[in-house]
């Protein structure tokens, strides 16, 4: 039985206009997915200043003096670093400093207010209790370092206390491995330090405490120099390796035996590092352990799966909250919890310790529930939580760090003294060009202000880069704006993966007091938030680096311009200035470096850049040229200065190295950009001298990063950037014009088998006349060659042509597919002749590669990705049109079926339903046994589609929530479609 024409055609168009509604449908649904935006925000403000030349300040005091009776180990450790600065500035005043304790400073003194009196040559130094004597003591004692005055005349006599009471330092880098060996090359993005991993072992006894003891040495000169710096709390890594879970349920829960290597592990832990948190404990830090949640070991991973217990479930945080209450009563010298909810996974895992963490706390009222149980513990041992919102896009709560709704949303109902919230300055990570945080603005809560000083994303402290007016008018205006805001957490060494930038180890490794600048900065505006910036960083660099007036006034001007390099270098400023959003992230102001060292090239990124800044190009592939010659000013003020001026002439060839390493790369930096801005304007314009300035800019790019990867690529202080992801872009980006021209002949071609070729066209046109044809007269030999040669050589050639001939997973994948339908077809119609079938398909394929060479045919697939990624209107059109061309292969294939081949309806439909559905299992299930993460990984390494750093680094798949079960449910849907194909046949024969 065969389709009655007078009904085919109905069949053919609706099936048409059908198809032609669900592509649009679907287009809406891809740029729906894209979400594709750029709204211009203000930066957070930040504006530079040199402080006025002046003459140093030898203190007036030679000596300290305690009472006799004065035995806490704050206070002497105190007077001690007074001392010690003192007898460094090599000053010989006769004058004493005398501190007395127990003193009452009246109505609104806080546990650190203090008051100096001076009465000439001596200074006397009262305070209510040790926190107030040791303030007071590092706050002189960082006056003689930096040369100042002890004591101004209108503070003489005057109580003095911190404009923050809380000031909080990360973990540093004690402890954290620091060869060369250690820095190993290539891909290496863990972001777990490795700290301690020298002294903890996987067995019994679970801590070499020989090499715990060098690294403790390394974490109380730490402590020391932080204290000295004005801080006084410390966070360290830990939590679940402390907790035996001894007071939940009946004591054997989680550990069933008393055998269980974790408990004897965390009492290993409490033993040996805990004597660490009491010694900054008593030093007069507030030690606060932090972790992510789910923070997760194996046992206790299995209880809450055979419990089948998740985040929301308040029995889920019984058991942590027991946890706490363990921890918290077995080491009274930890002064509370800091969680973080928004990374986590095994990328900080350490090997071989089966303590991990995963994201899960990602609803409202998992934040809400964990919170409780916390702050209830906290509340009664009298100790504080400190929730981090840092929620980077993960869940319900995934903009709580950046969204004032969210946060009320979350937080809003979340009441306890004990709760204390922490957040970043910036709205976003710690990037430039960023809005200060609104949601810093917000809340009741205790509030805490993030700050990095060895930033990440801008050279892992490598390069000068100061930031004290930017955390000066942070401060300022978050402080005005939310009294709550009561402290400070500044990062001296974290953030990022440790391995991914400079051997430089805080106090330890490198030149370190580049960024040290920053975390001095912090502590100073924390007390004193209406300091002047220039001031501060001419302090600085008095206690770095010397006390000649020349040399520090020559400093700070040349500090004062590095922001300015730093941000025209390491940023394409008409991007950056937009808060930009895709696939329902929010797009950091620098992913052309994604992320730290990785010079980007993918479509994806490059066009986007492009479109926003199009308006100002001239400055966004410019724009590198001008932190170069910022950068050339910092090294001719560094380099006329005096060497004999400097306190270690090394610090000033240090400093020298790392600007001259600023310029190399901003030099590469800026070629590259040049280059990809160019390629972009060409890809938009066609123009010839859009093209003539890309292939400049490309030139210069070869010989810029031939000189960049042989003077540093061995340089571990000051490393190579990684130019994987630029050059398979920059090779693609070159074959563009070769595969535009390719696309044009294989357009020709196609049309002309579609013209000429008297089965092909009647098969794309009536495909229900197809076995009348062929039944009417025989098909000429040349035709025979046509259809059976032509389409094939077109679908190779034309996705070859896609993917620049340089990404044969994607060709292997979608050839693959058309060969696999066709041949399962071919078996499907048993012995009957197959040149029909061939007929209709070899059509379909022509069709569609009509619609794709059409798109190529203009500047090579770099166009065709370029309007992809920036205009709707051809990427909704070809989207429809290519999802209409692909569907009509089943519509023509299941008419030409009944007509050559004379399959009733659900003959026809069932075989072409089994014939889609086997490919989609097969290359489902081949994705899966492959895993997803890799063959995404592998797919878009060829591609160069999305930033090739993504699955270096959290993933392709856990950064755009694609769920890894999808090639499951791929197969699972094939196997249906195939199902019911078979079905269908059944029915037929039956």
């Amino acid at each position: 039985m065969t389709t009655r024409p007078r009904r085919a055609p109905a069949i053919l168009i609706a099936s048409l206009v059908l198809l032609l509604a669900v592509g649009f449908v679907l287009a809406t649904q891809v740029s729906g997915f894209l979400g594709i935006s750029a709204e211009p925000v203000a930066a957070a403000p930040e504006t530079a200043s040199v402080a006025a030349a002046r003459t140093a300040t030898a203190p007036t005091v030679g000596r300290v003096r305690l009472a006799e009776d004065e035995a806490s180990p704050r206070v002497r450790l105190a007077a001690a670093a007074f001392q010690k600065a003192v007898d460094d500035s090599g000053a010989r005043a006769g004058g004493t400093l005398t501190v007395t304790t127990g003193t009452g400073l009246g109505k609104g003194a806080g546990a650190e207010a203090y008051r100096a009196t001076s009465d000439g040559t001596d200074i006397h130094l009262e305070a209510a209790d040790a926190a107030g004597a040791a303030a007071g003591l590092y706050q002189l004692a960082d006056r003689v370092r930096t040369a100042r005055p002890l004591l101004t005349p209108n503070e003489d006599g005057e109580v003095q206390q911190p404009d923050l009471p809380l000031r909080l330092v990360d973990k540093g880098a004690a402890g954290v491995p620091g060869t060369a060996a250690d820095w190993r090359t290539g891909e290496e993005y863990s972001h777990n330090s490795g700290q301690f991993a020298d002294a903890i072992l996987s067995e019994a006894p679970f801590v070499d405490t020989e090499a715990l003891a060098e690294d403790a040495e390394e974490f109380r000169t730490y402590v020391d120099h932080q204290l000295a710096r004005g801080y006084n709390g410390i966070v360290m890594p830990g939590f679940l390796e402390y907790v035996t879970f001894d007071r939940f349920g009946d004591g054997h829960e989680i550990y069933p035996t008393a055998e269980d290597p974790h408990i004897a592990r965390a009492l290993a832990m409490r033993e040996h590092f805990g004597s660490m948190w009491r010694y900054a404990h008593d030093a007069g830090m507030r030690v606060y352990l932090g972790t992510d949640m789910l923070a997760l070991s194996t046992p206790l991973q299995r209880y809450l799966d055979e419990h089948d217990l998740d985040a929301e479930d308040p029995e889920t945080w019984r058991i942590y909250a027991a946890g706490l209450e363990e921890l918290l009563a077995e080491m009274p010298y930890v002064d509370g919890l800091m969680i973080r909810i928004g990374e986590g996974g095994r990328i900080y895992q350490l090997p071989g310790w089966d303590y991990w963490s995963e994201i899960a706390v990602t609803t409202p009222t998992a934040v809400k529930a964990m919170l409780d149980a916390f702050t209830t513990v906290a509340e009664r041992q009298d100790r504080e939580i400190i929730f981090r919102t840092w929620s980077v896009g993960v869940g319900a709560v995934g903009d709580l760090h950046t969204n004032p709704v969210s946060y009320e949303k979350v937080l809003g109902d979340v009441h306890s003294d004990a709760l204390i919230v922490s957040t970043k300055h910036v709205a976003g990570d710690f990037y430039s060009f960023l809005p200060l945080n609104p949601t810093l603005e917000v809340g009741g809560h205790r509030r805490l202000v993030e700050m990095q000083s060895r930033r990440e994303f801008e050279g892992f402290g490598a390069l000068p880069n100061d930031l004290t007016a930017a955390y000066s008018a942070a401060l300022t205006n978050l402080v005005d704006a939310n009294p709550n805001i009561e402290g400070v957490w500044s990062w001296s060494q974290d953030g990022g993966p440790i391995h991914a930038g400079p051997r430089t180890l805080y106090l330890r490794e490198g030149f370190w007091q580049l960024w040290d600048l920053n975390s001095y900065a912090a502590s100073r505006l924390a007390w004193d938030t209406s300091a002047d910036p220039g001031e501060i960083t001419a302090d600085w660099a008095r206690e770095a680096f010397s006390s000649d007036a020349t040399t520090v006034r020559a400093v700070g001007e040349a500090m004062a311009l590095s922001r300015e390099a730093v941000l025209d270098g390491l940023y394409i400023a008409p991007f950056a200035e937009n808060q930009v959003r895709a696939l329902g992230l929010e797009i950091p102001p620098q992913t052309w470096l994604f992320e730290w060292d990785i010079v980007t090239g993918d479509t994806a990124v490059l066009s986007s850049i492009y479109a926003i800044s199009e308006d100002r190009l001239d400055e966004a592939a410019e724009g590198g040229r001008d932190a170069i010659e910022t950068a050339e000013s910092m090294r001719r003020i560094i380099a006329g200065t005096d060497p004999s001026t400097w306190r270690d002439p090394a610090l000033r060839t240090d400093l020298l190295a790392a600007i001259d390493y600023e310029i190399n790369l901003f030099r590469v930096l800026s070629d590259y950009r040049a280059m990809t801005m160019y390629h972009a304007e060409w890809l938009d314009t066609g123009s010839s001298q859009a093209r003539d300035r890309w292939q400049s800019a490309r030139a210069a790019f070869e010989r810029s990063r031939a000189s960049h990867v042989s003077t540093y690529g061995d340089d571990q202080a000051h490393p190579a950037f990684q130019f994987t992801a630029a050059d398979i872009g920059a090779r693609r980006a070159d074959r563009d014009p070769a595969m535009a021209w390719i696309a044009r002949g294989l357009l020709v071609l196609s049309m002309a088998g579609l013209i000429l070729v008297r089965p092909l066209r009647t098969a794309l046109t009536r495909p229900w006349r197809l076995g009348s044809l062929l039944r009417e007269r025989p098909v000429r030999r040349w035709e025979q060659v046509v259809v059976l040669v032509l389409p094939v050589l077109v679908l190779v050639l034309g996705r070859l042509t896609l993917t620049w001939f340089a990404a044969p997973s994607h060709v292997v994948l979608t050839v693959g597919a058309w060969v696999l339908f066709a041949l399962t077809l071919r078996l499907l119609i048993g012995r009957r002749d197959p040149f029909a079938l061939w007929t209709v398909i070899g059509a379909v394929v022509l069709v569609r590669s009509v619609i794709l060479m059409a798109a190529l045919a203009n500047r090579g697939p770099g166009r065709y990705w370029f309007l992809f990624w920036t205009e709707p209107g051809p990427r909704t059109f070809y989207i429809t049109v290519a999802f209409a061309g692909f569907g009509l292969l089943f519509v023509a294939t299941a008419l030409a079926l009944r007509s050559a081949y004379g399959f009733t309806r659900h003959g026809a439909v069932g075989r072409v339903l089994i014939a889609a559905g086997v490919p989609v299992v097969l290359g489902g299930a081949g994705v899966a046994m492959m895993g997803t993460e890799r063959a995404l990984t592998v797919w878009n390494d060829q591609m160069a589609l999305i930033p090739w750093g993504l699955s270096r680094i959290l993933g392709i798949t856990v950064h755009l929530g694609i769920p890894t079960s999808l090639p499951w449910f791929a197969v699972a849907c094939g196997a249906a479609a195939a199902l019911v194909g078979v079905t269908l046949s059944v029915r037929l024969r039956r």
